[in-house]
């Protein structure tokens, strides 16, 4: 009989199957599948996961479901569907801007997680996507913070979408953002800035460490007001949270920054201010398709609320 694989099972309102690999017995004292889950997911009773699996929300490697009653087999690979009880809607929506055979290119409001996370599951923008345009195969080619507004490309594709991932790696692709942050006089700009990130403790962070460089990024002003200005941002690299970790480095955070310089508590992150979003745009996008040939141009039609 075929074993089933995330890619193959069909989503349910959007949402695809995870996977998880049951560990060997001597890590933990099992008698059925039902143990290990209300272990491995404290935050979901007992008797919550026992309805999701009769309903038939997790399956085994054939695709067949998974009783409340089944024993535990070691390194047995289950496949579940995620739900959320209660998740607030995100009151904002996305643009798709085009659209071909292989290509969604979406114009992402700020808030909106890229893909299903921690509490976003359905207020995410592909399972949001999958839902509106109908296609189970969507997939981002690159991701922007939740925080961030502006440009993501998606691939329809599976045969095709390493083919279009590998703009990224190779970084043929042309991005710039916009931002709005203070202004320091005694900067020359435009610049070039460069340091080393790596993971910080905590994990939503990044910091910077002494060594060689792995994040480079150009700045230039486009614009002064008083004491804050308009700055694009060309990313050389692509590490996680670069253009926040740099400008804050400057002594210019970036308006509303959540995280950098100063890291607000979780419990404030999540409220959602709707009011004070991050001012950074991913405004451009442009690259040769590797498929066609044709010069892929995009431009968000978004603007930052605080300039």
């Amino acid at each position: 009989m075929p074993q089933a694989s995330a890619a193959a099972l069909p989503t349910r309102d959007g949402v695809g199957p995870s996977c998880i690999s049951l560990p060997a017995r001597s890590t933990g004292a099992w008698a059925q599948v039902i143990d290990f889950l209300a272990d491995r997911f404290p935050s979901v009773s007992r008797e919550e996961i026992a309805a999701r699996m009769q309903r038939g929300d997790v399956v085994d490697e054939q695709g067949e479901m998974i009783s409340p009653e089944r024993h535990y087999q070691p390194h047995l690979k289950l496949y579940y569907y995620r739900s959320i009880a209660v998740e607030a809607r995100i009151p904002f929506d996305a643009v798709v801007l085009f659209q071909d055979d292989y290509l969604v290119v979406v114009d992402k409001p700020h808030f909106l997680p890229v893909t299903p996370g921690g509490r976003y599951l359905q207020e995410t923008l592909l399972v949001r996507l999958k839902r509106k345009l109908g296609i189970d195969t969507l997939a981002p080619m690159h991701r922007i913070d939740r925080e961030t507004a502006g440009l993501v490309l998606f691939t329809k594709q599976p045969l095709t979408r390493g083919t279009y991932q590998n703009l990224f790696s190779q970084k043929v692709v042309t991005k710039s953002y916009q931002a709005i942050a203070g202004f320091r006089a005694e900067l020359n700009f435009p610049m070039t800035y460069r340091s080393r990130l790596v993971e910080a403790e905590h994990f939503m962070r990044m910091r910077e460490v002494d060594g060689e460089p792995n994040a480079e990024t150009d700045i230039e002003v486009l614009e002064v007001k008083d004491q804050r200005a308009c700055y694009r941002l060309r990313p050389a690299t692509g590490k996680k949270h670069q253009l926040r970790v740099h400008m804050a480095s400057l002594g210019i955070p970036i308006r509303n920054d959540q995280i950098y310089p100063h890291h607000l508590s979780k419990e404030e992150i999540e409220q959602d201010d709707y009011s004070k979003p991050l001012q950074l745009l991913a405004e451009h996008l442009s690259f040769t398709d590797p498929l066609t040939g044709q010069r892929r141009s995009f431009d968000s039609q978004r603007r930052l609320d605080a300039w």
